[in-house]
């Protein structure tokens, strides 16, 4: 009975032993667990703050990074747009050149058609001229062999119509020139004398009628304006439609 009870003490002797081992073990273990657990966390948690600051590390390069090259960009485009200005100041400098020099051109070309023409003028006025002068050597030569067989008077009879015929031709044409010239002197006079009119004595309110009164330099020049018989006054006044009088006092 001893025995048997000694066995059972040293069996349950021993699974106390074991069980006390298990459970020294689990509480190891779990401490061991809870151990690891903690340092896993704290290893997390280092991981997670080191992550968030290459983030934000990242962040801020990639910041400086992006500002440094807007200023880039910026600077850049500054210089690009100052170079097209450059360009621009450059090519309009040079269209103006050549619109100065087209129209320097074009003026030359104008001047020198103006010179041909009037060298063309000038070369057919001596062409008549030649022509005139053939023309009057003809005559005069004609006249010498007309004159050779003729008596004394009949020569002076000749001479004096020639002479005649000449001085009405040329006083014709020197009539002609000096009514030309009386007409634009007229006209120009005519348009001057209204201008001066116009400029001292219009009004917006002028009922009554103005006379104005103009010196001439000459007689020759009262004889332009008149004309023969009184046709370069009627054209004036029919042109500027005013009443010109002319005072026939000598000097007047």
């Amino acid at each position: 009975m001893n025995l048997l009870s000694a066995i059972i003490l040293a069996v349950v002797m021993t699974g106390l032993g074991f069980l006390v081992g298990f459970l020294y073990r689990k509480h190891l273990m779990e401490s061991h667990i809870e151990s690891l657990e903690g340092l896993g966390k704290k290893i997390l948690d280092e991981a997670r703050k080191e992550a968030e600051n290459i983030k934000k590390e990242a962040k801020l390069q990639a910041k400086d990074q992006l500002y440094q090259l807007k200023q880039d960009f910026e600077k850049e485009t500054q210089e690009r747009r100052q170079e097209l200005l450059l360009l621009e100041r450059r090519f309009l400098q040079k269209e103006e050149n050549l619109e100065k020099k087209a129209a320097l051109l074009d003026e030359r070309e104008t001047e020198i058609n103006k010179r041909s023409k009037q060298i063309a003028q000038q070369e057919k006025s001596l062409l008549e001229k030649e022509e005139r002068y053939q023309q009057l050597l003809h005559e005069q030569n004609a006249r010498l062999e007309q004159l050779a067989g003729m008596t004394a008077q009949e020569a002076k009879d000749l001479l004096l119509r020639t002479l005649e015929r000449e001085v009405r031709t040329e006083a014709a044409r020197m009539v002609k020139r000096i009514d030309t010239e009386a007409r634009e002197t007229a006209s120009r006079k005519a348009r001057e004398i209204t201008a001066l009119a116009i400029k001292r004595y219009a009004s917006d309110h002028v009922a009554e009628q103005t006379v104005s009164v103009v010196p001439l330099p000459n007689e020759e020049m009262k004889g332009r304006i008149i004309g023969r018989e009184g046709r370069n006054i009627r054209a004036l006044e029919a042109a500027t439609g005013v009443d010109i009088i002319i005072d026939d006092t000598p000097e007047a």
